[in-house]
């Protein structure tokens, strides 16, 4: 079986997530998600979401796509994480080209996917706010 992983916040689901998780699974057998939790998005991003971490965990975990919510607590956990769920293949947008690549010396290989250039969180929070 070959698992793969992804990390992101996944706030406001839309059909750019579903695009990146479904081309995530094709990756591979198992698909992974660690998702950003409230106290991580505040404190190492400056991040507040619209949802719960409870409610984005709960979206993700009713798409056919994901096998697996994890939490996301720190920038350092993937490493050990590429470990303890014996990830094959690390997975991110291509926004974070190059970022990842030093998880290829824990033996996973590292695949970085074209986002959906037409949507994306931060534009519809920008769209919520016109008149």
């Amino acid at each position: 079986m070959k698992r793969v992983i992804t990390y992101g916040t996944f706030d406001l689901l839309h059909y750019g997530h579903i695009n990146l998780l479904r081309r995530a699974r094709a990756q591979g057998d198992y698909l992974i998600v660690a998702l950003s939790t409230d106290e991580f998005n505040w404190k190492e991003k400056q991040k507040r979401c619209y949802f719960s971490y409870e409610e984005r965990k709960m979206l993700l975990e009713a798409i056919r796509y994901v096998d697996l919510v994890i939490p996301e607590t720190c920038w350092e956990q993937k490493r050990t994480d590429i470990h303890e769920y014996h990830v094959d293949t690390f997975v991110m947008g291509d926004d974070w080209a190059g970022k990842f690549d030093f998880l290829e010396e824990e033996g996973a290989e590292v695949i970085y996917l074209p986002r959906t250039p037409e949507i994306s969180s931060s534009q519809i929070k920008q769209d919520l706010k016109k008149p």
